[in-house]
């Protein structure tokens, strides 16, 4: 077996989901407006893990973002609870955007 065979076999669900989120950032974006949607605040700072780590690390997201690196860490942690400054800036360095959009109404006929 080859060592490059051998080395897309023993890669993470997290490794591939990671890639993937590199690779299609609306792919990425999708997957954080899933999680906005129906997740708590535990799942959507473990999603913004995931991306800060597909978008280049906490370091460069940290520089691009013009955000303290060390706060940037303590953010992203399980406990971290990100100002809506410092969620816009980390969205804006991976490339994505805050948005509203109004909740869909259910028709009764």
């Amino acid at each position: 077996m080859t060592r490059k065979l051998k080395a897309l076999r023993s890669r993470s669900h997290e490794e591939a989901t990671i890639e993937s989120f590199r690779k299609d950032p609306s792919f990425a974006a999708e997957f954080l407006n899933a999680v906005l949607e129906d997740g708590d605040q535990e799942e959507v700072m473990l999603a913004l893990r995931r991306l800060s780590k597909a978008f280049g690390g906490v370091s460069k997201l940290a520089s691009k973002s013009k955000l303290n690196p060390n706060t940037l860490y303590r953010t992203l942690s399980s406990r971290g609870n990100p100002e809506l400054k410092s969620f816009r800036s980390l969205l804006k360095a991976m490339g994505m955007q805050l948005a509203v959009r109004p909740l869909e109404r259910k028709r009764v006929a």
